[in-house]
């Protein structure tokens, strides 16, 4: 109705112009001299009275008319009915033209406004329970299906997190389960033997202690994600390099038990970013290449600045891994092989979904490629900043 209102008022404030400016123009034209009739002069007598009283006989007056002078008056008031005549006939016509132009206007903006209903009707039946309908909208590449394939694109990243955030929650409850139900066995088979000795029961709760430090290892990893993925409070200058050194300072026992080599090169490599969580992504890095490792192996660990980009760069050998499988490596509690159903040793598969999360969170970069003798390489470029 709003299309069909401003395409009937553009018609009309146009159309009004025109006629005025059509009037003015006519009314301002120079007239066309009729011929006369008769190429004499029209002759008309006046008698006055006489003079002396009336003694003397009455002249006559003779005035002769100009034929022009007659044409003249009549051009004009011809010219001035033909004025009001176009006025008449051009104002009728205007308003049967306005009207027109409005149901006109009504039929194109129906057609126009198609797909936009089209796109309506469809958005309001997809819900979280059919997010993998689309809208797929035909015909030209106008503006129509520009935002039809965006809403498509919308959707499917929305589709995507939905199906992440369940699979999210349904590993998170058996992960949170399996420790739980551990713990209440142990506490059942301690309680059922009557003959239980003080140091069984001792060994029951050091068992009890190490699963709770567990869980709380989980659950401090679950809340470091959701805070990564909620965004920064705030950033200050940092510098990888000096992060990356800070973090090889904390103890691996498994560096020792494995007899892996460190192999650092560290370079400046100024960012700006939360510092907690930037400690938290380097060591989640060098903790993922030193558990997921082989005996004898070794670890990469670099720090560059490139092309306005802040690298870092951790490899490791191990296990052959597959091109295919990077991708859900980044997914919460996924691991490869064996370690998928392995319990204890914090391998939870939430390390690298939080390297993500943060990376994501500062505008960073996160690539991963597996190395042609074994172990991943993984790199996270930055936008740097310079250093202060």
């Amino acid at each position: 109705m709003r299309l069909t209102i401003l395409y009937a008022s553009l018609f009309l404030v146009s159309g009004t112009c025109v006629l005025a400016l059509v009037y003015v123009v006519s009314a301002g034209s120079s007239t066309i001299a009729i011929a006369s009739p008769s190429p004499v002069g029209l002759t008309h007598a006046i008698t006055t009275p006489g003079g002396l009283g009336g003694l003397l006989p009455a002249p006559r007056i003779h005035i002769q008319l100009s034929p022009g002078i007659l044409s003249g008056a009549l051009v004009a008031r011809q010219h001035s009915v033909d004025l009001r005549r176009l006025l008449a006939i051009s104002g009728l016509a205007l308003a049967v033209t306005t009207v027109a132009s409005a149901l006109f206007g009504w039929i194109a903006a129906g057609r126009v406004l198609r797909p936009l209903r089209t796109i309506t009707t469809t958005a309001r039946t997809i819900s979280a329970g059919n997010l993998h309908e689309r809208l797929a909208l035909a015909g030209p590449d106008d503006e129509f299906k520009q935002l039809g394939d965006t809403l498509d694109q919308l959707l499917g990243r929305l589709e995507a997190s939905f199906e992440a955030q369940r699979r999210f929650v349904a590993n998170a409850s058996h992960e949170l389960r399996t420790p739980l139900t551990l713990e209440r066995t142990l506490l059942q088979v301690a309680l059922a033997d009557p003959n239980a000795s003080a140091e069984k029961l001792r060994s029951t709760c050091e068992e009890l202690l190490a699963s709770g430090k567990d869980q709380e290892r989980l659950l401090e990893a679950l809340l470091t994600l959701a805070s990564s993925e909620r965004g920064l409070d705030h950033t200050e200058s940092l510098d990888l390099s000096q992060i990356a050194d800070h973090a090889l300072l904390t103890p691996r026992p498994e560096i020792q038990q494995l007899g892996l080599q460190i192999e650092t090169r560290l370079a400046p490599a100024p960012i700006s970013g939360d510092p907690p969580l930037i400690e938290r992504l380097v060591a989640n890095l060098i903790d993922n290449a030193v558990r997921y490792n082989h005996p004898g192996g070794r670890v990469d660990l670099r720090t560059a600045a490139d092309a306005g980009r802040a690298l870092l760069i951790v490899a490791n050998t191990g296990p052959l891994i597959a091109a295919d499988e990077i991708d859900r490596l980044f997914e919460p509690f996924q691991r490869l092989g064996a370690d998928r159903t392995a319990p204890g040793n914090e391998r939870h598969g939430l390390g690298l979904s939080i390297v993500r999360a943060i990376a994501t969170a500062h505008d960073a970069a996160v690539t991963a490629a597996p190395q042609p003798e074994g172990g991943l390489e993984v790199t996270v470029s930055f936008p740097a900043t310079e250093k202060h």
